[in-house]
């Protein structure tokens, strides 16, 4: 784990120091004795470890390979910034664009309006629908008519939209992760005794080593959402936008906390469930925005049902079950596992959520006879105008 400078005292978070503030001969001491007490307090293996463990007995040793805490910080992060090159600078350039040219997509870019001052306020005040009053007020200031006026409100929004093209390369992206981390997934898993006894996850820890496969699946699974997180207000701007950034950041917070206190045995089991039903989900939305209504349909149908058994089904029955009742009847409990049992139960609540937007959609489907991704866009207006991007490609 983290040297013992690193973590602002030994044994119990005594917090004892060498330096004392009335001799700090500038800010730069005052400041780092504060941090020093800070770090004791925040670290405190009361806190963080079972009860009768410090920091000093989980550095990794001859036997045990413990996890460091600085690789988390070190690693995915500039992983994340290749990641984000990979993407960007090469994927989308040389493959998703041809790949969404040949499904039929074309990269259409809205036509830009003639910039004017007055009309930008009113657009950055009420970005949807500004008021009539409003309106006309500006109409009146430039001597435009209303319509006038709309027509260039309606046309400076079409600028803030992402089209097909785009979304499509951005699935494409969360497909090819999704799938090479869902089979690198099962490739480190199937040897372990965890994946199939859940309470070898419990049995003898913290004393458990982590093999090179799991430090690899656990710094790419966080490089990852690191990436996704630096990208997320610069793409498509989705209903669930605000859900989306949060389960990013309460998944980066799970790998955190069960890498920091070791609980990495039950953190590749929560990795692995979360994969698979993204694999379906973003071939669904592909699908969607090249109008192959086909294929979507069975691709969407096969995504619900590994949602459900996953996400509904496996999840709280095998894994919240494990961290909730017998865990605590193998070990002693200590803050940190109610820490991260929250962050676990908080997923659920999004899963929750997202299954019945799922559900949602198979309802529609049920009645209107086709599938819509309820999520596209922060703006309903969207699917039709891009239904009148098609006509004009065609």
């Amino acid at each position: 784990m983290v040297p013992r400078d690193e973590r602002g005292g030994g044994g119990r978070g005594d917090g004892r120091v060498t330096t004392s503030p009335s001799f700090s001969p500038g800010r730069s001491r005052m400041a780092a004795w504060m941090w020093h007490k800070f770090s004791s307090w925040f670290w405190n293996p009361d806190v963080w470890l079972p009860p009768n463990y410090n920091w000093e007995d989980l550095v990794p040793n001859d036997k045990i390979r413990y996890a460091n805490w600085s690789d988390l910080w070190t690693y995915p992060i500039f992983m994340a910034f290749l990641a984000i090159g990979l993407r960007f600078l090469v994927l989308n350039k040389f493959v998703y664009r041809h790949i969404a040219q040949a499904v039929g997509l074309r990269d259409v870019k809205p036509r830009p309006v003639v910039p004017n001052e007055t009309l930008e306020q009113l657009f950055l005040r009420s970005k949807k629908q500004p008021p009539e009053n409003e309106i006309f007020q500006c109409a009146k200031q430039l001597q435009w008519t209303e319509r006038k006026v709309e027509r260039w409100l309606r046309q400076r929004q079409a600028m803030t939209r992402v089209n097909k093209f785009t979304k499509f390369m951005e699935c494409a992206w969360q497909c090819t992760y999704y799938t090479f981390i869902f089979f690198y997934g099962l490739y480190v898993m199937s040897d372990k005794s965890w994946l199939w006894d859940i309470r070898n996850c419990w049995y003898e820890y913290p004393n458990h080593s982590v093999d090179i496969d799991v430090w690899w699946y656990y710094m790419i699974s966080l490089s990852f959402y690191w990436s996704m997180t630096f990208t997320h207000f610069f793409e498509a701007k989705r209903k669930d936008f605000w859900q989306m950034f949060i389960h990013h950041m309460v998944t980066i917070a799970l790998i955190t906390f069960s890498w920091t206190c070791n609980l990495t045995r039950i953190g590749t089991l929560v990795l692995i469930v979360h994969d698979c039903a993204d694999i379906p989900l973003q071939l669904a939305k592909m699908s969607i925005y090249s109008g192959h209504k086909a294929f979507c349909d069975t691709v969407f149908a096969i995504f619900a049902v590994l949602w459900i058994i996953t996400r509904v089904g496996i999840y709280p029955l095998w894994i919240v079950y494990s961290t909730a009742i017998e865990a605590p009847t193998i070990l002693p409990m200590f803050p940190a596992y109610y820490i991260f049992n929250s962050l676990l139960i908080a997923l659920l609540l999004l899963h929750i959520y997202w299954t019945y937007l799922i559900l949602r959609i198979i309802a529609t489907t049920i009645t209107k006879g086709n599938i819509e991704d309820n999520r596209s866009s922060s703006d309903p207006s969207e699917v039709s105008e891009d239904n009148e991007e098609e006509k004009k490609q065609n």
